[in-house]
């Protein structure tokens, strides 16, 4: 099969469940939003669960080509200062806009992206076996985080790295909703400081 075609139907599978969420995922949907003739989407992905995994592999690779992209060396004032699964953060303040990076990830660029996984999500309640397949994704970020806070020479025990993984993950809905007062009172207003701040709660003085 060709492979630019069905890597254009798995975006457009993710495209529809950020827009219509779980219960818009039909083959004649993800014909539309891809512009390919009706029964497209069938002839590669015969069934709705077999969508449902595309989608959801596609958001793995997505997910993980940003997180190389930022662990390119890059300028010291951004957040593709130098992190990720290579060298990583040089210190607390490269990790902070790094993590700053991610998050703006989410409100930005990866929106639609975000959107999916959490309806993946939702439809995994109900799929063991799409859990199954997110499993893997979610729990990575736990090891990924570890990493992070050790390259950065900050403490990285196993409670350090699930509070900063469960308070950046729960950050994530309220700034796809974007409710400013919400965003206000979780700091969420300004990344850059809820991150510092973050990092020098779960890590205490060695951030400074």
């Amino acid at each position: 099969m060709n492979q630019d075609r069905r890597d254009r139907l798995r975006d457009a599978a993710i495209a529809v469940l950020a827009r219509e969420g779980g219960r818009g995922m039909t083959h004649r949907a993800v014909d539309e939003a891809a512009a390919v003739p009706t029964g497209t989407a069938k002839n590669y992905f015969p069934t709705r669960d077999a969508l449902l995994r595309a989608a959801a592999e596609r958001c793995a690779e997505r997910y993980h080509a940003l997180a190389e992209a930022l662990a390119e060396p890059g300028p010291q004032d951004g957040a593709g200062a130098g992190a990720g699964p290579g060298a990583g953060p040089a210190d607390a303040a490269q990790l902070a806009a790094l993590l700053a990076g991610l998050l703006r990830d989410t409100a930005g660029p990866g929106r639609t992206r975000v959107l999916a996984y959490l309806e993946l999500q939702a439809e995994a309640a109900r799929r063991p076996w799409l859990a199954a397949l997110l499993d893997p994704v979610a729990a990575a970020d736990f090891a990924a985080h570890a990493h992070l806070l050790r390259a950065a020479g900050l403490p990285a025990g196993p409670e350090r790295a699930r509070a900063l993984t469960l308070a950046l993950h729960g950050a994530i809905p309220h700034l796809l909703t974007g409710a400013p007062a919400t965003l206000a009172a979780a700091g969420l207003d300004d990344l850059d400081r809820f991150t510092r701040e973050l990092l020098a709660t779960v890590c205490g003085e060695e951030t400074r």
